[in-house]
C-alpha cells in the first residue's frame, strides 16, 4: 500500500442478511478501491455482483447532489435547484401549517430498507425522535419479514435461530425458499464445508434457481404450500418413530394437539397440496428422521404469501420434533436480528399523545385525504410497494406535500415537491448488524460527501434547528447515538464499545462458539417451544391457480443484479439484467402462443406489466416468475411487476403477499425502444444540468471480479 493511501473499514448497508464488512482504499481524498474484508470471518474478502460496483455507483452521472424543488406536474420529474436554507424554510413552513391545521398525524414518515443502519437507517428507526416531537403518525415497516417474524415469535419467542456459520456442522441442509447464491451467497461456503464432510443439500423452491441447480436435490414445490410440506415431513418422522421424545417432553408445549395435526397430513395428502411426488416427500422425510443434525435455511421470500406466518411456524416446529435444536448445526436460520440486543430508544416519551399506525405495504389504502405530508427516506415506494397503479394515483394528489430524501432520481422522486440529497455509505457514520450472522460492524466515512449531500441524521438535526425545536435529544451526534445503542447492558454486548468498533471494524457478539440458542429452552413465557393452536397450514391465494380468468401463479423473486430497486439504474447491472423477464413453463407458453424472446403482457385486475418471455422448465406448469427491482420509468410499458401485486395481508403481522398473486399472459406488440442513453438522460428523471457530480469522466473505479 502506498504511503498516501488509507484503508477505511466499513460495512455494506443494503437489505441482505450478509451485511458484508468491506475495506475502502482512499487516495488523495478519493475512494479508489473497494473489496470485501478478508479478515472478517463471514465476509472472507468477497462482495457480491451488485456491491462490487458500489464505488462506481456513488459517482454515477445521475447522483442527486443538491436540494431541488418541483417545477413541473407531479410525476414529470422536473425540478429546479435550490439551496438548503430555502429547502428547510419551505419544509418548515409546510410542516408547521399541517400540524396546526390537521395535527401531527397528518404526517406519514415513510422509512424503508434502503439502508439497514442503526444510526442512519431503519434498524434504529432513524428520525423517530423528530417525528415524535411533531406527533406524526407511526410508520409500520412490514415490507420484508413480518409474517415470518410473528410466526416465529409465537413458536420460539424470537425470530432468531441458528448461527449460519454452524451450517458447516450440519449433515442434512434444507435450503427452503431461499436462493442462497443470489441473496446471501456468503453462507454457501459453510454449505460447502458441510458437503465436504458428507452433508446432503436439498433446495425446496418453486424455481430451479442458481442455488437449486447446485443442490443435491431440488423439490419444485407449489408456491405457498410450504407449511403442508413441513407437516408431511414430520408425519414421516413420526411413522419412523424418530421424534425426540425427551426434547419434546422437556422443551415444548402443546405437543399432543400438534401431533394430531401432523397425523392429518400424510404424504399422499401433502403430495396433492404441494404438487410434489409422494415418493419424494417420503424419501426426504426418512432422511430427515435419521439425520442429525439437520439445518434449515428459510429466508424472507418464503413467507410472502397468505399463509406466511403459519409456514414459518411449521418449519420451526421441525427441529422441535426431531430435537435438532439441541445440536450444533441443527435448527432453523431465518434471521439473527433477535440476537442483537441494542438499546433502540426511539423516545416515545416525546409523544404528547398516542398516534395512529400506518402500514407501509398499504400505502395506496393509507394515503387518503387525512395524510397531508408524505416524507420518504431510504425507500422507493413507487418501485417496491404493492398495487403500483393505485399508489401512483395517490402520489399525484396536489394537496399532498411530498418530501423525498434520496441519492438517485427513483420513480418515487418524480412525485416529490422537495428532494433532499442523501449521502451514501462511504460518506457517513453508521453501525450495522447482519441479520444473517453474529457480528456488529462499524462504518467509518471514507470520503467527504459530494455536492451538498447530507446524512439522514444531519438532515433531521438541521431541520429541527430550523424549526426552533428545543428537545435536546434531537441534536445528539452520530457517535452519541451509537454509544446509546451499545448501552443496553445485555451480556451479548459485553466488551463492545464504539472505540473498539472504530478500531477493529467488527466484533462478534459475546455468545458461545458454536452457538446453540435453544438447547435448553426458549425465550417464551413458558420457556418452551409453543406448538400452539390454530391453522397449521393456510392455503395461498394461488391455490386456485388453473381456474378463472387468471390461472397462473406469479412469484416475484430477488434479482441477481439488483437489490430491491437499488442499482436498478446502474447501466452495467441494468444491461446484465436483460430487462424485465418472465419465466414461463413450455406447456403454458404453447397454450398462449408465446415463444422464447417474445414480449408478453402480464396482467390481472390490479394492472399489467410487460416482460420478455423466457420459456423454461425452471418453473413448473401453472407458475410464472418475474424478478423484482426494475424501475418503472426504465421499463417498457411504464410498469413493473408490482402493478399486479395485490395490496393484501398475510395471515400474521400484516405481511406482504408478493408471491401470492394470480395472473394471465398474452402476447403484446414490441414497444418503441427506450432511448439508448444513460439513465440521467432518460425521460422523467430528476437530474438536470448543474446537478451532476464533478469528476464524471474519470477512469472507472476498479472492482473485484463479479461474484
Amino acid at each position: 500500500m502506498a504511503l498516501d493511501e488509507l484503508r477505511v473499514l466499513g460495512a455494506c448497508p443494503l437489505d441482505c442478511p450478509d451485511t458484508c464488512s468491506w475495506v475502502v482504499t482512499v487516495r488523495d481524498g478519493e475512494a479508489t478501491g473497494l473489496r470485501g474484508n478478508p479478515d472478517h470471518p463471514y465476509t472472507r474478502g468477497a462482495l457480491c455482483v451488485k456491491v462490487n460496483r458500489y464505488l462506481e455507483h456513488t459517482r454515477a452521472a445521475d447522483r442527486i447532489l443538491h436540494p431541488m424543488r418541483r417545477v413541473g406536474p407531479k410525476g414529470s420529474g422536473r425540478f429546479e435547484r435550490i439551496g438548503w436554507d430555502e429547502a428547510l424554510e419551505e419544509i418548515s413552513v409546510r410542516l408547521r401549517a399541517i400540524v396546526a391545521e390537521h395535527g401531527g398525524e397528518a404526517i406519514w414518515p415513510y422509512l424503508g430498507t434502503g439502508t439497514l443502519g442503526y444510526v442512519q437507517g431503519c434498524e434504529g428507526v432513524a428520525g423517530r425522535r423528530f417525528w415524535n416531537v411533531l406527533g406524526a403518525s407511526r410508520h409500520y415497516l412490514n415490507i420484508c419479514s413480518t409474517a415470518g417474524n410473528v410466526g416465529l415469535w409465537r413458536t420460539n419467542g424470537t425470530p432468531a435461530g441458528m448461527d449460519p456459520e454452524t451450517f458447516a456442522l450440519s449433515r442434512l441442509i434444507l435450503l427452503w425458499g431461499t436462493n442462497t447464491l443470489t441473496s446471501g451467497h456468503h453462507m454457501w461456503k459453510f454449505v460447502q464445508e458441510a458437503r465436504a464432510a458428507g452433508a446432503h443439500v436439498v433446495a425446496i423452491d418453486p424455481i430451479r434457481t442458481r442455488t437449486a441447480e447446485q443442490a443435491d436435490e431440488h423439490l419444485p414445490i407449489r408456491p405457498g404450500t410450504d407449511a403442508a410440506l413441513a407437516l408431511g415431513l414430520m408425519n414421516v418422522v413420526l411413522s419412523e418413530g424418530m421424534e425426540d421424545r425427551d426434547y419434546l417432553d422437556r422443551h415444548t408445549s402443546g405437543w399432543e394437539d400438534f401431533r394430531a395435526e401432523i397425523l392429518r397430513h400424510p404424504p399422499g395428502r401433502v403430495a396433492e397440496i404441494t404438487g410434489l411426488p409422494e415418493a419424494d416427500i417420503r424419501a426426504l422425510g426418512v432422511r430427515l428422521a435419521h439425520t442429525r443434525p439437520t439445518g434449515i435455511r428459510a429466508t424472507m421470500g418464503l413467507q410472502r404469501h397468505a399463509g406466511g406466518g403459519a409456514a414459518l411456524r411449521a418449519i420451526a416446529a421441525i427441529p422441535g420434533v426431531t430435537g435438532d435444536w439441541r445440536h450444533p448445526g441443527g435448527g432453523v436460520a431465518y434471521s439473527t436480528s433477535g440476537h442483537i440486543h441494542l438499546n433502540i430508544d426511539s423516545r416515545d416519551d416525546l409523544l404528547a399523545a398516542p398516534v395512529r399506525r400506518l402500514t407501509m405495504t398499504r400505502l395506496a389504502e393509507g394515503l387518503d385525504e387525512s395524510v397531508k405530508c408524505l416524507w420518504v427516506y431510504a425507500a422507493n415506494p413507487m418501485g417496491s410497494t404493492p398495487d403500483q397503479n393505485r399508489v401512483r394515483e395517490r402520489l399525484l394528489r396536489e394537496d399532498l406535500f411530498t418530501v423525498v430524501m434520496e441519492q438517485f432520481p427513483t420513480d418515487t422522486v418524480d412525485y416529490a415537491d422537495i428532494v433532499l440529497p442523501a449521502t451514501m455509505q462511504t460518506e457517513h457514520v453508521d453501525l450495522h448488524a447482519g441479520y444473517g450472522h453474529m457480528y456488529l460492524m462499524w462504518n467509518e466515512p471514507a470520503v467527504e460527501p459530494p455536492g451538498e449531500c447530507l446524512s439522514t441524521t444531519e438532515t433531521f438535526r438541521r431541520l429541527a434547528r430550523h424549526m426552533g425545536l428545543t428537545e435536546p435529544s434531537l441534536y445528539d451526534s452520530d457517535l452519541e447515538l451509537a454509544e446509546q445503542l451499545l448501552a443496553s447492558g445485555h451480556p451479548s454486548l459485553e466488551g463492545v464499545t464504539v472505540d473498539r468498533l472504530r478500531k477493529e471494524g467488527w466484533v462478534r457478539l459475546s455468545v458461545p462458539r458454536p452457538f446453540v440458542p435453544f438447547a435448553d429452552g426458549f425465550p417464551t413465557a413458558s420457556g418452551r417451544m409453543e406448538f400452539g393452536r390454530g391453522p397449521a397450514y393456510v392455503p395461498p391465494r394461488t391455490a386456485s391457480a388453473g381456474d378463472g380468468p387468471y390461472p397462473l401463479a406469479l412469484i416475484t423473486p430477488a434479482s441477481h443484479t439488483f437489490l430491491n430497486t437499488t442499482f436498478g439504474n446502474n447501466p452495467e447491472l441494468l444491461r446484465r439484467s436483460k430487462g424485465p423477464r418472465v419465466l414461463v413453463n413450455p406447456e403454458d407458453a404453447v397454450r398462449r402462443g408465446l415463444g422464447d424472446g417474445d414480449r408478453a403482457r402480464v396482467f390481472n385486475d390490479s394492472g399489467a406489466f410487460e416482460a420478455v418471455v423466457e420459456v423454461t422448465d425452471r418453473v413448473r406448469p401453472g407458475v410464472v416468475a418475474s424478478s423484482k427491482g426494475h424501475w418503472r420509468k426504465l421499463s417498457a410499458g411504464g410498469a413493473t411487476v408490482n402493478a399486479v401485486v395485490e395490496e393484501r395481508d398475510a395471515d400474521m403481522g400484516r405481511g406482504a403477499v408478493y408471491h401470492d398473486n394470480l395472473v394471465e399472459l398474452a402476447p403484446c406488440a414490441p414497444p418503441d425502444a427506450l432511448p439508448d442513453t444513460p439513465p440521467d438522460a432518460l425521460p422523467g428523471t430528476s437530474v438536470r444540468p448543474g446537478h451532476v457530480r464533478s469528476g464524471i469522466g474519470k477512469a472507472p473505479v476498479p472492482h473485484a471480479d463479479d461474484a
